[in-house]
């Protein structure tokens, strides 16, 4: 079980990335813990140098987008005491993706003779194709954010990691934006959690 939450703590999917890409997100809990037994927690802090990365406008949204999700499974806050600790860990990868463009300028239908070999030997054979042209080919880079969330939750008697869930996603620029975009984001991530929402 340690294994797996290291291994998911430093997930990092190298993929080619759009603003318009959804979140990954994967997530694993120790399924011998009964979840339903805690009714407080309490937020640990962000771990090693992430505070540094995230200004206080995002940390108050991720917070209260956190505190939102949680209380609508019958946990409150408390700064003491609490049932659960939970922690906060964010890695920022800056990446560049490139796109090729090629056009293709005057080219036409021909006629002629090709060689081509096999495993008996060559051979010639006549063959359409297209000739008398040429392609240009141009690319384009574009620099992008990657951030990896992690929320660590403890118990608080035992300090055993009962739970965690990893986001991963391109970091919109746009601060408005990014209002919207975080607490939609912590709740697909606390759809893993165990307890499900209350019903309204």
């Amino acid at each position: 079980m340690k294994n797996f939450f290291n291994k998911a703590a430093l997930l990092v999917v190298c993929l080619i990335m759009s603003n318009s890409l959804k979140a990954q997100i994967t997530f694993d809990f120790d399924k011998d813990v009964d979840f339903t037994q805690y009714k407080t927690y309490s937020f640990g802090g962000w771990q090693q140098d992430s505070e540094k990365l995230i200004n206080d406008i995002d940390k108050k949204r991720i917070l209260q987008s956190f505190k939102s999700e949680l209380l609508q499974r019958d946990l409150d806050y408390e700064l003491a005491e609490a049932d659960l600790v939970i922690t906060l860990f964010l890695v920022i990868d800056e990446k560049t993706s490139t796109t090729a463009y090629t056009d293709y300028m005057g080219a036409g239908m021909g006629y002629g003779y090709g060689y081509g070999g096999g495993r008996y030997g060559g051979y010639y054979r006549p063959a359409w194709g297209w000739g008398g042209g040429y392609s240009t080919t141009s690319y384009s880079e574009k620099d992008y954010k990657v951030g990896t969330f992690v929320v660590d939750i403890y118990d608080a008697k035992t300090k055993k990691l009962i739970w965690q869930g990893v986001s991963q996603k391109t970091i919109n620029e746009n601060g408005s934006k990014r209002a919207k975009t975080i607490p939609k984001n912590v709740g697909k991530l606390m759809k893993k959690y165990p307890v499900a929402k209350k019903k309204k």
